[in-house]
């Protein structure tokens, strides 16, 4: 029985994996596709591997938090549990997954866990009050870096860097010979090809953030039951945890390489025109945050870090068009918008600060598409709601696990 309820274990666990690797990848490489610089099939191998190389090196702090730190009493993640908590953070990302909508992969896993703790009056409040605390704080330091970065260098930045949307994919591979050639397209210039190596690499680095925050929530439940801590056989090879990891990356490439199609779509494509420069920004901070909060164990949400970042950077850009003296003394106003990123095109030099009116600040809604964001964030909240309500209903009211 023990094994039948494993190898369902780890079922789950991959299906939970396959989300994740479609809701992640849209958010690492949803620009560089949406450019044409990476195509999505190359989006997929470079998730499949960063995202491992994450989870393994800083992975494992987060898996403890949630397998362990979460729930007080010891022995009530066992199997049988960590299995319905994988059913439900796999069913909620499904939901945003299947309407092209990468939700919040470390909240939904929070929820469900919390579920279980709240129903059998186990959750430890303390660890709950912490992370709660650090996805308060996270997404107010994305904010004020990127708005920092927005007001002081976000134009010399897109002045030199002077990364470009194209029409057309960037990369051709050239088939004839055994061994495939990869060149840029005849005509390219040398900045666009260092502009879009630099959106690959950053993309990389959202990917390997993602692995060290997002591993755990695929395998926590079943870590933190130690239902992968083999006892015999070639199986040995690797721990518990490091059992997880690789049961966590091989599904997340499934995913990587399946439904991402749809949220790579939604992110390089319907939500936003914002400038790769912008986008490269944002990336960067928001990685280094969830990279940083990974490594002492914290679940962050890499998706609303990276709309604060947006927002701040957007925001900081807007304010160039006033002085703090004058600020201060209230003599002038600023359009706060995230649309003043699109005040310049990429290479063009910015007015200096105080020499810009107001209203060449566009506004928001020209760099947003309205309906598909509103439709990203009803969904990005309401699925982590959906798995901590579904499991504290199974936890409080399904008699199967004697609580």
């Amino acid at each position: 029985m023990t094994e039948v309820l494993l190898i369902v274990g780890i079922a789950v666990a991959i299906f939970v994996g396959y989300n994740i690797g479609g809701a992640t990848a849209g958010v690492s490489f949803g620009p560089a596709v949406g450019a044409h610089v990476l195509s999505k099939l190359g989006a997929a191998v470079l998730m499949s591997i960063f995202f491992f190389v994450g989870g393994w090196l800083i992975g494992p702090a987060v898996v403890e938090t949630l397998g362990e730190d979460i729930i007080e009493a010891e022995g009530m993640l066992t199997l049988e549990t960590g299995i319905a908590i994988l059913f439900f953070i796999g069913a909620a990302l499904f939901f945003g997954n299947f309407f092209g909508v990468p939700a919040s992969t470390s909240m939904t896993a929070v929820g469900a866990i919390a579920g279980l703790g709240l129903a059998t009056g186990t959750l430890n409040w303390a660890q709950m009050g912490e992370i709660v605390s650090w996805w308060v704080v996270a997404p107010i330091v994305a904010f004020w870096v990127s708005g920092v970065i927005g007001r002081y260098f976000y134009p010399r930045i897109n002045q030199w860097v002077a990364i470009s949307r194209r029409e057309t994919h960037l990369w051709v591979v050239d088939r004839s010979s055994t061994i495939p050639r990869v060149s840029a397209v005849e005509g390219t210039e040398r900045r666009e090809v260092v502009g879009s190596l630099i959106v690959v690499a950053i993309g990389c680095y959202m990917a390997f953030s993602s692995g060290a925050s997002n591993v755990a929530n695929a395998v926590a439940p079943l870590v933190g039951s130690n239902a992968l801590a083999f006892e015999e056989g070639v199986l040995t090879t690797f721990s518990n945890m490091e059992w997880g990891v690789i049961i966590a990356g091989v599904a997340v490439t499934i995913g990587a390489f399946t439904i991402a199609r749809r949220t790579l779509e939604t992110m390089g494509n319907d939500i936003t025109n914002l400038p790769l420069t912008a986008a490269v920004i944002v990336m960067t901070v928001s990685a280094t945050i969830v990279s940083l909060l990974s490594a002492i164990g914290i679940p962050v949400q890499l998706v609303i870090v990276a709309t604060m970042s947006i927002i701040g950077l957007g925001w900081g850009r807007a304010t160039r068009t006033t002085t703090v003296s004058d600020a201060v003394r209230g003599k002038e106003k600023t359009a706060v918008s995230v649309g003043a990123l699109t005040a310049e095109e990429e290479g063009e030099q910015a007015p200096a600060i105080g020499e810009e009116a107001v209203e060449d600040i566009p506004k928001a809604s020209e760099l947003f598409d309205p309906s598909t964001t509103a439709r990203v964030i009803l969904i990005q909240n309401f699925v982590p709601v959906l798995a901590t309500i579904g499991a504290y209903l199974t936890f409080r009211f399904v008699p199967i696990f004697g609580f």
